[in-house]
Order: structure tokens, then sequence, then C-alpha cells
């Protein structure tokens, strides 16, 4: 009885740590807003990645150009390991929610690009999430967490 009970522990112990090093994306809702003047002629594309590959998460784009130039690329090359959802946001917009794929939550990393952010910027990392908010303003973007 003694040694089930410490083989007990031992596979609880491993199952705890086999877990904890991967991690399980959050992301339940995503809401896109656009804070520009509605008489703008402007539209902004907005990108939320779904990366299910350990390898392909540590070898994402490093910035807004890497991403828009290669995209299609990356998607061809990754498969299935990748999933994007590409949202197309007119100026004044009110709001919009993502629909979101089915095995989010399979998910290594979510990252959120936008057109309409400076060059240089980088991913937002939004795995650990649950209610993404993606504000759209003269600025650029805002990548937030709601409650």
């Amino acid at each position: 009885m003694v040694k089930f009970i410490q083989t007990s522990k031992v596979l609880v112990l491993l199952a705890t740590l086999f877990v904890s090093e991967f991690v399980v994306a959050e992301v339940n809702s995503v809401q896109v807003i656009s804070r520009l003047d509605p008489n703008a002629i402007l539209i902004t594309e907005t990108d939320i990645v779904f990366v299910y590959d350990e390898e392909l998460a540590t070898n994402f784009p490093a910035d807004k150009t890497a991403w828009y130039s290669g995209k299609r690329n990356y998607t061809r090359s990754a498969g299935d390991k990748v999933e994007v959802i590409n949202i197309f946001i007119p100026q004044g917009f009110d709001s919009t929610m993502a629909s979101l794929p089915e095995r989010r939550a399979e998910a290594i990393k979510v990252f959120v690009f936008a057109q309409h952010d400076d060059s240089k910027a980088k991913p937002v990392d939004v795995t650990n999430f649950a209610k993404v908010l993606i504000e759209i303003d003269p600025f650029g973007i805002r990548v937030s967490e709601t409650d």
C-alpha cells in the first residue's frame, strides 16, 4: 500500500511538470475597435495568429514588416500549425468580435499584428489574455486584456 501511494505521488508530480512545460492559450474573445475619424478613408488590416508548434512560435517574425512581407510563405510552409484570423477594420467602425478557431485552446502562442502600427512594431503576445481588446487610434494600435 505504501509503495502504491509513493508511486502515485511520483506520477502526479511528473504529470504536473509535463503539463507546466506547455502553455495553453487562454484567448476566449477578441474585440477590435477603431477610434479613428469615421470620415477617414483608411482600412486597417489586423491579424490574430494562433501558433500550434513550438519551433514556429520560437521563430515567429520579429516585427510587422517581417510578418506582412513574409506572411504568405510563412503560413504556406506552416500548414495547419498556424491559423490566422484576418480582420479588415474601416476607420470609425464601432467594433467587431473576431471569430476564433475551434482549437484556439491548443495554441502555444497567440500574436496580434496590425497594418496601422509602426513598421518595426513587435507582435503583441496575447497568449495569456482571456478577453483581448484591440484599439486602433491615430498613434497605432493598443492591445489590452479586458474584464
